[in-house]
């Protein structure tokens, strides 16, 4: 099934001569897909300022067909050259370091001695489609661990490329039927490991680029090795130490293992520091041995710790949260601090100097930009500041001033009013409200709750949006609302904690009681109340539908999981643990289990026949359970769609979805 294949994501090297000096710069290139796209963009990341093409801003290469080069300089032989093409149906992606070259051709992976080479080297010969992959992760790693298309990674020099192995030998398959236009359907099989069952085994392997027959295999670490293990990250450090992050299949133990070249393989350097939170990127000082990590520090917030001898010492601390660390200089490092539904830069000097955390975008465009984020160049030198709202966005690229804009958006014209401030009585979680036009307070509005509510997930920003609710609000006169309650992200490990093992509670009860709130406000009419959400959000707006509260007139969910058992096994895991050991959440948290309480409200159900994420059993079976008690509902299914809609299908899901609310909300019977 062509259609259906997998993605790989294409990172490219540019090279370029300054002052008799080659230096490396990272680009990286956005996902493409099979018969999605025919060329691709790539994003520059460079201390100095370059222009591609007719385009300026920003500094991105122009898109190009299949087959075509960028020469990053005339006295340098094609080493920009990059494409993703289909040859004999085997969508194969070129991934260039330097002078070598390495490629995933028919899940085995190939290398070049350079970009130019009429012959390639392969290197695996193991691949096989849904068994082995090599170099290019399966669908629960590509999902849930890596959020990447690709397992290859090149130290720093471009001498050893490490890589993964996927082995799905003893993984179930899902299969559902992709309709097509034929006259007989197709079915496709896909390993998907769910709760409890096999989980995809992982070996970690270095091959040196310029001898492909010298590989090693690194070996995970006894204490995650003997029992089923995640590899969760791999970091070069020098051209011969590398970190490898493992973790447990209860993703409650971590592990950061070091492994030094020996001349004839990697073993294992004493320096390990053991966590117990997934774990989160490694940024190493110039001794290559101690590092930079966040981590929950005593108190339960996540802030920078500084990890070396196995000892972890923090660097920031407060009731707040670290979100990242954007780039770890010789003097500073620079993360974002706030309030839960802000972002700001911040630097902190590290090392033997001492000094005030400086906040690099709290005076900068005050009133607009309250959620920001950079990119930074290779070495810091430059970055690019990203506003996000709640006024407009704005990009501009700084150093220790503005150096150039790169978009303010000046010629659009603001289109909402948020109110987002503090429920009265819990200060600690957060809601946004989208009002509509000349809104009155001593009217009464129908009321959308817009929800997601997912572990570590956050609904409430200081964002610019321009969405669905925009329509509904602006148009149909509906208040849109959003809360995040317990399990949300960024205030903490006692809120984001609160529903480990017992997923559909808490953040399901935390939605209902907002909702009691919101009409002790006095411009909520309390008979049009609806809420609706996709995936996650699916889920939650079912279980709240489900619970019985009299306050829902209707609601809509999108691709929901129904059973925490279909849904795969490292994402429920990690907040559920194994059905064998939780059995009484794992059947207190399904939709079907309330199917008696839906004859109480309206439902529309909405599902892909194709989704590989959360597949379509999981709908199936809501609509089982429905009709076993009698329940009347509203169902649509897309055919041969995935979990993201797109084209018609996305366009069609809105319309009905409206007509659905106006039916529920603005002209109810």
């Amino acid at each position: 099934q062509k259609s259906y294949k997998f993605t790989l994501r294409l990172i490219y090297e540019t090279v370029r001569l300054t002052a008799n000096v080659i230096r490396a710069q990272s680009i990286q290139c956005r996902n493409l897909k099979i018969k999605a796209r025919s060329g691709n963009r790539a994003m520059l990341a460079s201390d100095t300022l370059q222009t591609f093409g007719k385009t300026k801003q920003s500094g991105c290469v122009p898109e190009h067909e299949p087959r075509k080069a960028i020469n990053c300089n005339k006295n340098l032989p094609r080493l920009c050259i990059f494409t993703c093409e289909l040859f004999d149906g085997v969508q194969t992606c070129v991934y260039i370091w330097f002078l070598f070259q390495a490629y995933v051709s028919d899940y085995n992976i190939f290398l070049k001695p350079n970009a130019t080479a009429a012959e390639a080297i392969q290197v695996t010969h193991n691949g096989k489609k849904n068994e082995i992959l090599n170099g290019i992760p399966d669908w629960v790693y590509e999902e849930e661990v890596f959020a990447a298309n690709g397992a290859l990674w090149w130290s720093s020099t471009g001498k050893y490329l490490a890589y993964a192995e996927f082995n799905d030998t003893e993984v179930q398959k899902v299969e559902f039927s992709w309709f097509g236009a034929e006259q007989y359907p197709q079915t496709v099989a896909l390993p998907y490991p769910k709760a409890g069952t096999a989980l995809t085994k992982v070996k970690l392997f270095i091959v040196d680029a310029t001898n492909p027959s010298l590989r090693s295999q690194v070996f995970a670490p006894t204490s995650v090795a003997s029992s089923d293990h995640i590899l969760c990250s791999v970091t070069w450090v020098t051209d011969e130490r590398v970190a490898v992050q493992w973790l447990s299949r209860k993703q409650n133990y971590a592990l950061t293992q070091i492994y030094d070249y020996d001349g004839r393989g990697w073993i294992e350097n004493k320096t390990g520091w053991i966590g117990h939170y997934m774990p989160m990127p490694l940024f190493f000082t110039e001794d290559n041995l101690s590092f930079y990590k966040i981590m929950s520090d005593a108190k339960g917030y996540k802030h920078i710790h500084y990890i070396k001898d196995g000892k972890a010492t923090p660097i920031t601390s407060g009731k707040w949260e670290v979100i990242s660390i954007k780039k770890l200089t010789k003097d500073a490092i620079n993360e974002h601090k706030g309030i839960p539904i802000e972002r700001n830069l911040y630097k902190v000097l590290i090392g033997n100097t001492t000094s005030p955390t400086e906040c690099l975008t709290c005076e900068r465009y005050r009133d607009r930009c309250l959620y920001n984020s950079a990119y930074f160049s290779v070495n810091a030198s430059y970055y690019r500041m990203e506003c996000y709202g709640p006024g407009l966005p704005l990009y501009t690229v700084m150093d220790n001033k503005e150096v150039a804009v790169l978009e303010d958006n000046k010629d659009l014209e603001p289109f909402e009013k948020n109110l987002s401030f503090l429920l009265p009585a819990t200060k600690y979680f957060w809601y946004e409200m989208m009002l509509p036009p000349n809104f009155k307070k001593n009217k009464k509005y129908p009321l959308l709750i817009d929800v997601y509510g997912g572990p570590c997930s956050q609904s409430v920003e200081f964002r610019f949006k321009l969405n669905w609710g925009t329509y509904l609000a602006s148009s149909l006169g509906i208040i849109v609302a959003s809360f995040d309650g317990r399990g949300s992200g960024y205030q903490g490990d006692e809120i984001l904690h609160s529903i480990y093992r017992r997923l559909g509670t808490f953040e399901v009860e935390d939605q209902i009681a907002a909702v009691r709130k919101f009409i002790d406000m006095g411009f909520i009419d309390k008979d049009r109340i609806a809420i609706w959400g996709w995936s996650y959000g699916g889920y939650v707006a079912s279980m709240a539908l489900g619970a019985g509260s009299g306050l829902f007139k209707c609601g809509i969910a999108g691709a929901p999981v129904s059973k925490w058992e279909y849904y795969d096994a490292v994402y429920t895991e990690r907040y559920m643990g194994k059905p064998s050991d939780n059995s009484e959440f794992y059947q207190n948290s399904s939709v079907t289990s309330r199917a008696e309480n839906f004859k109480s409200v309206d439902y529309l159900l909405v599902h892909g026949t194709a989704d590989d994420n959360v597949h379509f059993q999981q709908a199936a079976q809501i609509s089982k359970a429905l009709v076993d008690k009698q329940v009347d509902f509203e169902a649509m299914w897309y055919t041969d769609n995935s979990h993201t809609f797109r084209g018609s299908s996305f366009h069609h899901i809105y319309i009905h979805m409206s007509h659905f609310l106006k039916k529920c909300l603005i002209n109810p019977k």
